[in-house]
C-alpha cells in the first residue's frame, strides 16, 4: 500500500504549527515545559516531527496556546459550516467568547462583563487592548483615569498601565474585545481625502 492513510498529511502539519505558534506567543521551549508539564526534549521532537504527536501531548499544548484542538493540528472540516462558539468562564467573573478562530497576534472577544463591584483590582499584563461597547455601561480605570462607557464607544490602552474594567451601573455589560499580546496596536486605514 503506497497510498499513506488521509489524515498522515494533517499530522505531518502539526510540527511545523507547533513552532509557528511557540515563535507567535514569544515562548522558549523551558517556559513552554514549565507551561505544560512536557518535558524540554519531547517538545522539541513534536516540533521537528520526530515524534508522533499524542492527545495527551496535545491537549496541555492547546490549552498553553488558549486554541481549540482542532485548531492546534488543523484538522480538516467536516462539511458543517456552523461556527460553535464556547463561552468560558472569565478569571475575575463574567464570560468570553473567542471571536478568533485561529492563533495569531491578535485575538477577538465577545466578552459579558458583570458588576464586580466599586472597588477596582487594577492589573497589568504584556499586551494592547481595544474594547467596543455593545450594550450596557462599562466602568474604564486606566491609571489615574475613571472613565463610564456606553454602546458604541470605544477604548485602546497599554496593558501594561494599570487599569480595571466592569459594569457601572450593577447591569452586565456586553463589549467586543481586541486583544494583542506582544502590544500591537489595532490599525484603522482610511480612504484618503481626495
Amino acid at each position: 500500500m503506497d497510498n499513506p492513510a488521509p489524515h498522515q498529511a494533517v499530522l505531518d502539519e502539526v510540527a511545523p504549527r507547533l513552532r509557528r505558534l511557540r515563535a507567535e506567543h514569544g515562548l522558549t521551549l523551558a517556559s513552554l515545559s514549565e507551561a505544560t508539564g512536557i518535558s524540554r526534549s519531547t517538545l522539541s521532537r513534536l516540533e521537528s516531527g520526530q515524534r508522533r504527536p499524542s492527545l495527551e501531548l496535545l491537549l496541555p499544548l492547546a490549552a498553553a496556546y488558549h486554541v481549540a484542538l482542532d485548531e492546534l493540528v488543523g484538522a480538516p472540516e467536516v462539511g458543517d459550516p456552523r461556527v460553535r462558539l464556547t463561552p468560558r468562564p472569565m478569571m475575575n467573573g463574567g464570560t468570553s467568547i473567542a471571536l478568533s478562530r485561529t492563533p495569531g497576534r491578535l485575538q477577538a472577544y465577545k466578552m459579558v462583563i458583570p458588576d464586580r463591584g466599586s472597588e477596582p483590582d487594577l492589573r497589568t499584563h504584556e499586551g494592547y487592548e481595544w474594547l467596543y461597547v455593545l450594550d450596557g455601561r462599562l466602568r474604564l480605570v486606566l491609571a489615574e483615569h475613571d472613565l463610564i462607557l456606553g454602546a458604541g464607544e470605544v477604548a485602546e490602552w497599554d496593558t501594561r498601565l494599570p487599569h480595571w474594567f466592569g459594569s457601572a451601573d450593577g447591569r452586565p455589560v456586553e463589549v467586543l474585545s481586541l486583544f494583542g499580546r506582544q502590544g500591537e496596536r489595532m490599525h484603522v486605514r482610511a480612504k484618503p481625502r481626495a
